[in-house]
């Protein structure tokens, strides 16, 4: 594991300084991504059977021992969200390959989007605070460049937004490290484990909602939300869609990750959470619901598909830890799968303003199709994925007697349904109000393009197909979050 578990960070790195040395030869930038990334994406794969085999897998770079050396760690849920994280940045990229001048004129896209691949995978497998930090900071400052790339009004201004907000989420994250080291003398997660326990009780309490606070900011939950409908729609739709899949799922991470292994069972925010995952639920379908664009109705869903993990986690029990990372797993693949089939109706009708479209159906009835089908597991309608990870969620909200969140999930569910048939009424259905680009082919859309929302739309399928195991693995990976003595033992021996 010495080299395995650095791969998945190290060769996509590797892979941004060659692109770089090759700039302005796209054939040759796009086949060192595409490789680096497969590349990537095995070492991921063998991280996770070497994980499910023989228990949680940790590394000490420059063989300095834990908790004074940088740490790599990996358990079955980072290493699930691991192997996921890589297959979505892998098929994001071909996803961008197909589309018409995605990377044209822009050198810089596939080193820096590399970059951001890099930052993904170290957020998952890192084992302190600090690394926690550069790792987000890897995937920020590449997604302040893909974020404004185009240099579009618009781009720009939403991307001073996302930049402003970013930075002062840092600035916190990097003070409440600060905190905790102060406090702790430590900021390897391992050790923290078992030092935060020694403090006094409010001051632990103090700094798990601090800690909220600042992945919250990340992850988009209520109140702290604002910046990503606004930010998100108007990046190139490779950009939106790796954001809308990995980056507040990242943040998610974050927030299960420092909750269940850093802070007792006594000083855990579990009523604060469960009231902050009802009013992001309830905030983002509304909020979906009052919009009349594809890309700012998904990007509103992503807040309110995020209240359901939140969910999960404020229950702090095995079936709701086990449902949260079912869920987070499931949302990965939608939501990318989602904003890359919007990107294929805006291709094909030349806009993503519901007002603006119509009759596709008719003529792209294959983008018809990998649209209807992650929409419908997005509502939680089986025999979808999504229903299956919903199920698991609301029966542990049962179990626990949470029935208010319980009651807001089923809500929010309907609202949901209800929203994306709005974006299928008003894309698919109706009359065509012409103007648009004439569509070439059956596909409606370049091969690539819709090659890559095809795999992650059966990737969803295969997902509720293999509910079972899956849900296996999720329970023990909720398993090891509760009782996190593996974890600790596998760093500090």
């Amino acid at each position: 594991m010495r080299w395995l578990l650095p791969a998945p960070i190290v060769l996509p790195l590797l892979g941004a300084a060659l692109s770089m040395a090759v700039a302005g030869r796209r054939p040759l930038q796009r086949s060192i991504g595409v490789l680096i990334l497969l590349a990537s994406t095995a070492a991921s794969v063998a991280i996770l059977v070497k994980v499910e085999a023989h228990g949680v897998q940790s590394v000490q770079a420059g063989a300095w021992e834990a908790p004074i050396g940088i740490t790599l760690v990996a358990d079955l849920f980072s290493a699930m969200l691991l192997v996921v994280g890589n297959l979505m940045v892998l098929a994001v990229l071909v996803y961008s390959l197909g589309q018409p001048d995605a990377d044209r004129h822009q050198p810089a896209f596939h080193p820096v989007y590399l970059v951001l691949a890099a930052g993904v995978s170290a957020s998952f497998i890192t084992g302190d605070l600090f690394n926690l930090f550069v790792a987000f900071e890897m995937m920020l400052i590449a997604s302040y460049v893909l974020i404004t790339m185009g240099g579009t009004r618009a781009q720009i201004r939403s991307g001073i937004t996302y930049v402003v907000i970013s930075l002062l989420a840092s600035v916190l994250f990097i003070t409440a490290v600060a905190f905790i080291y102060a406090a702790t003398g430590t900021v390897n997660m391992a050790d923290l484990s078992q030092r935060v326990g020694e403090l006094p009780d409010g001051l632990r309490t103090a700094l798990a909602l601090l800690l909220i606070v600042v992945f919250g900011v990340k992850a988009a939950i209520f109140p702290l939300f604002s910046w990503l409908p606004d930010s998100y729609p108007t990046a190139p739709t490779p950009v939106t869609a790796i954001f809308a899949g990995l980056l507040t799922k990242v943040g998610i991470y974050a927030i299960i990750r420092t909750q269940t292994l850093l802070f007792p069972p006594d000083s855990r925010a579990g009523t604060v959470l469960l009231v902050v995952a009802a009013l992001t639920m309830a905030v983002g379908v509304l909020g979906a619901i009052a919009q009349d664009d594809i890309k700012r109705i998904l990007s509103f869903h992503i807040v309110s598909q995020i209240g359901y993990m939140v969910f999960g986690l404020g229950l702090f029990t095995l079936a709701g830890l086990a449902g949260a990372v079912l869920y987070v797993i499931n949302q990965i693949v939608l939501k990318t799968a989602l904003f890359l089939a919007g990107g294929l109706i805006e291709h094909a009708g030349g806009d993503s303003q519901l007002s603006r479209l119509g009759g596709l159906v008719h003529r792209t009835p294959v983008i018809a199709a990998l649209f209807l089908l992650p929409a419908l597991s997005l509502a939680g309608i089986p025999p979808f994925s999504g229903f299956v990870a919903k199920l698991a969620l609301v029966e542990a909200g049962a179990d626990a007697g949470q029935w208010a969140v319980v009651a807001v999930s089923l809500a929010v569910s309907a609202l949901t349904l209800f929203s994306v048939t709005k974006i299928w009424g008003g894309t698919f259905w109706g009359d065509d109000p012409g103007g648009g680009p004439a569509v070439t082919g059956r596909l409606g859309a370049p091969t690539a393009m819709v090659a890559a929302t095809g795999a992650l739309v059966v990737l969803s399928l295969v997902i509720a197909v293999f509910a079972g195991p899956l849900w296996d693995l999720s329970e023990r990976a909720a398993v090891d979050l509760l009782d996190p003595s593996a974890y600790v033992e596998a760093v500090l021996g």
